[in-house]
């Protein structure tokens, strides 16, 4: 298919960060571009400024005019997280047929035959991506960048400075990174995560060996964390990082804390920065630094660029993003739906302000994720002072039978008068009775509705 030959994209699911960032790329051409969610939200608010039309109801009435007209190459994208009974969807399928692609697809079918950098890995691809791409722009790189989220530098998912590079996220869920054919990929993690879709761990092996296997000269190279060395069936082309170990290619070491803020030393395979700031704080955070680093380096980038641009390197929303700081009360949020995700941040805050009270909010994704880890749940929220938990957000799935929050609740070895349930509805009346100097949002659902009010009650307390 020619991308080029369309005139109009629909987009079954728009609010999405991956479909939004598409939906922005094809707007900035000069397509048509219009598209469905189920809920208006901030990102849903900032694609209709900036003249792309959304409709929040499953009518086909909704549909735009040139839906119908034969006159119009259209072409309609789409998430898996569209349920069946979705009456535009039916009706798309039945007016379209070959004409329908998956938000994957669409992506492959964009960086076909271009030099493309993929990251891949069950945590890390955002941040290691989003940095990498705030790199490459610093650097004056001609490339086009599609985050998983929202670049706090250019306050969008999508980075536009040119054609020759094209950076990427190689989502595993659904086995959507294997339509990719990278040159140069990198896999953070293998942590398991999407149940749904690698019900074993050697079926999430076997799609990381497959995607590895996609590599596409020119560079056919993997970049693979040092710690992941239980991937035994990679061995050509790869490149390892490691982050406190001595080992690999690259590595960072030398950690250092100075009121609040990290630094540490990284290693080339032929010299050594010192003293390099780490914009986001966290050991975590620190390998998905290295990765960065790791590639920008053997794309011969400067070694003083890469340093500028890590100290101008200003994060991304939800990722350890602190809202509110004073002297009594300081208010995070970050998009953590995994409990190795929620061990590595409750960490963080415990280097960064030690003997300070946490109150976390939780608000678990997915039934299946939370049946699977509800023991890992269950532990990394006990590593909190004060929980607060929220009903499961249910994303693409319907209810299981025995999981609920109420279940993981009671689960969580805390004292009861330390744990709570609540909607989120009700959830802004009980913050305020709770004794704590740290407040914590976490989760990947709509939990992010909260910052705003969360915000406004904190400065109005504490000005």
């Amino acid at each position: 298919m020619n991308l080029n030959k369309i005139e109009a994209f629909y987009f079954l699911g728009i609010g999405g960060i991956g479909m939004s960032s598409l939906a922005r790329y094809f707007h900035s051409m000069g397509k048509k571009v219009s598209g469905y969610d189920r809920y208006r939200t901030s990102l849903t608010t900032e694609l209709e400024k900036e003249g792309i039309f959304i409709n929040y109801k499953d009518d086909t009435e909704m549909l735009p005019k040139w839906i119908n007209s034969s006159s119009t190459q259209c072409l309609i994208v789409y998430t898996p997280s569209i349920p069946d009974n979705h009456r535009q969807w039916i009706f798309l399928k039945k007016r379209y047929g070959k004409n329908i692609k998956k938000r994957s697809q669409v992506l492959a079918l964009i960086t076909k035959n271009k030099t493309c950098i993929a990251i891949g890995g069950t945590h890390g691809k955002t941040t290691t991506c989003t940095l990498l791409g705030h790199i490459l722009y610093s650097a004056g790189k001609k490339f086009t960048a599609f985050l998983g989220g929202i670049s706090e530098n250019y306050q969008s998912n999508l980075i536009l400075n040119g054609t020759e590079i094209f950076l990427v996220e190689a989502d595993e869920f659904d086995h959507s990174f294997l339509y990719l054919s990278p040159n140069i990929a990198c896999i953070t993690s293998l942590d398991r995560d999407h149940i749904d879709t690698y019900p074993k761990k050697e079926a999430l092996i076997k799609a990381y060996v497959d995607f590895y296997n996609k590599l596409e000269n020119p560079y056919k190279k993997l970049f693979l964390c040092q710690e992941e060395e239980y991937f035994p069936y990679v061995k050509n082309n790869v490149i390892h990082y490691s982050v406190e170990e001595k080992e690999g290619d690259y590595y960072s070491n030398n950690i250092s804390i100075k009121e609040n803020k990290w630094y540490f030393d990284f290693h080339t395979p032929k010299e050594t920065w010192k003293s390099l700031f780490l914009p986001i704080p966290g050991l975590h955070n620190l390998k998905n630094v290295t990765a960065a680093l790791a590639i920008s380096d053997y794309l011969k980038i400067n070694s003083e660029k890469i340093r500028k641009s890590l100290f101008l390197f200003k994060g991304i929303k939800r990722r350890y993003s602190i809202h509110y700081k004073s002297r009594k009360k300081i208010y995070i949020d970050d998009y953590a739906h995994h409990p190795t995700e929620i061990n590595a941040l409750i960490s963080t805050i415990r280097k960064c302000f030690p003997d300070k009270k946490i109150l976390g909010i939780f608000q678990p994704h997915l039934f299946s994720r939370t049946k699977f880890f509800e023991k890992d749940f269950a532990k990394s929220l006990e590593n909190l002072d004060l929980l607060i938990l929220l009903d499961i957000y249910p994303a693409r799935e319907l209810p299981i039978d025995g999981i609920s929050s109420n279940n993981l609740l009671d689960k969580i070895k805390m004292n009861y008068k330390n744990k709570e349930l609540s909607t989120i509805s009700k959830v802004l009346e009980i913050i305020p009775k709770k004794n704590f100097d740290i407040l914590l949002t976490i989760g990947a659902g709509n939990i992010d509705t909260l910052i705003q009010p969360i915000k406004k009650w904190l400065h109005k307390k504490y000005g």
